[in-house]
């Protein structure tokens, strides 16, 4: 683990720390896609794992420590594995060890569904969810001179 800078995004402070997360390891996927590691302060929620975990990245969230100065890494408390196919919410819950009892599935659920109208997860079927395909970035026009 050696720690180097591997994706920038820069956006404006309006931006949520979600989008920012979401575009940035979809940056690290596309330079480095043996990436399958990452740790988040506390500002990153739900939705960045969960598209970490689609992308076979284990993100994991890190508490500040009122004892520990700086950024120190706690002991992993889960690794997601990677995923190829679709999941349903439940299972995405247990790959996050995240509870599995119905509020908890049907929040992820929730979660899930607004990822879909992000265009970043589709729903194959009702309740079946997986990561939608790569769409290439547009390619600038050439100008008439």
């Amino acid at each position: 683990m050696l720690g180097l800078i591997i994706a920038v995004v820069v956006a404006a402070a309006s931006v949520t720390d979600n989008v920012i997360g979401v575009k940035l390891l979809d940056s690290v996927v596309a330079h480095t896609p043996t990436v399958t590691k990452a740790w988040v302060d506390s500002g990153f929620k739900d939705d960045v794992a969960i598209h970490g975990a689609l992308h076979g990245i284990d993100v994991e969230q890190v508490k500040r420590s009122d004892t520990a100065i700086g950024f120190v890494p706690v002991k992993r408390r889960w690794v997601v594995s990677k995923h190829t196919e679709a999941m349903r919410a439940k299972d995405i819950c247990l790959a996050l060890g995240l509870g599995t009892a119905a509020k908890d599935t049907e929040t992820m659920r929730a979660k899930l569904k607004r990822l879909v109208a992000r265009q970043i997860l589709i729903e194959a079927e009702p309740g079946l969810f997986s990561l939608a395909p790569a769409t290439p970035p547009a390619q600038p026009r050439e100008q008439d001179s």
